[in-house]
């Protein structure tokens, strides 16, 4: 049986929001089975507001995921820390933050990874469930499209094309085998074109935003000291966005997705159209004993997602 997963113990860490630029400290805590991925606003009174990590509370995606929990309670950019979690397969943690958004640290899910992993991971007496994929489900946009399909395990093709002679056409393929996150896609940096950093600030966007915790290219350079971490950097880290989204599941997903130009609104309009309909998945419960997981399939739990 493969079994649920938590902290061993509580870890902080503090840094600025990349969108609103505001100090912010986070710690993370172990939790019970069950429980799932739960951020507290601990600023926002003695009784902490909470706000679980599933798709049916996002209300914002606009260059980056947003969950709240009615009209004060929100936590922006949770998605480096969700991939995080779900790179290194923890299911259940509090988030304990005393601001509106999680810190951005230097742009990239690693920072998360060493404080999952300083913090310790327990394994815990409870199964861990899945969500299997029965038929397809596509998402279409222009050209921006996203997709999932049945098969025996997660995995993740992400494509993306620029106009950008930095950029040009990228792929890369993802498989979550042991440590394949950490070495694959958690050092993938947030990035964007220098063109368009005005134009995010003007928006109320990217106030946080620096060459600490963002790759950010020119015409012809990347400015960032070092250059890019991998070559292809900049799809990594869209598949790194697109693996901490669809954590807000509420459980791993047993399916192959195909990202191509898709950002975090895709992402979230798949998962609505994957959990809305009934006969395109069912739980399960992973069994790690023979070569993969065996799924067994449960009576449905909805109220487990929601």
């Amino acid at each position: 049986m493969l079994w649920q997963r938590t902290l061993k113990s509580s870890i902080q860490c503090t840094g600025v929001g990349v969108h609103t630029n505001q100090r912010v400290a986070m710690t993370l805590k172990p939790a019970a089975p069950n429980t799932g991925i739960v951020f507290r606003r601990i600023d926002l009174g003695a009784r902490a507001p909470e706000i679980k990590a599933v798709h049916a509370n996002v209300v914002d995606s606009r260059l980056c995921t947003v969950i709240g929990a009615g009209p004060r309670a929100r936590i922006g950019t949770i998605e480096h820390l969700m991939a995080a979690f779900a790179g290194l397969g923890i299911d259940n943690a509090i988030i304990d933050i005393d601001g509106d958004e999680v810190p951005v640290m230097d742009g990239s899910a690693a920072p998360f990874v060493f404080l999952v992993e300083c913090a310790g991971i327990m394994a815990q007496a409870a199964p861990r469930r899945a969500i299997k994929v029965l038929k397809p489900v596509v998402i279409a946009d222009g050209d921006r499209r996203v997709s999932v399909r049945p098969a025996a395990e997660f995995s993740l093709d992400c494509r993306i094309a620029y106009a950008h002679p930095m950029l040009g056409e990228q792929r890369v393929v993802f498989h979550p085998n042991p440590g394949a996150f950490r070495a694959e896609l958690a050092r993938a940096r947030t990035f964007c074109l220098e063109e368009d950093v005005a134009r995010m600030r003007a928006a109320g966007l990217a106030k946080g935003g620096s060459l600490d915790n963002a790759v950010v290219i020119g015409k012809n350079r990347v400015l960032n000291d070092g250059g890019f971490r991998y070559k292809d950097e900049c799809v990594r880290h869209k598949a790194l966005d697109c693996l901490g989204d669809l954590y807000l599941a509420g459980a791993p997903i047993l399916g192959a997705i195909e990202s191509e130009r898709a950002g975090h609104a895709l992402n979230h309009r798949l998962l609505a159209a994957l959990l809305g309909d009934t006969t395109a998945w069912c739980d399960v419960i992973l069994d790690g004993d023979s070569h993969g997981p065996v799924e067994l399939e449960l009576e449905r739990s909805r109220a487990a997602i929601a």
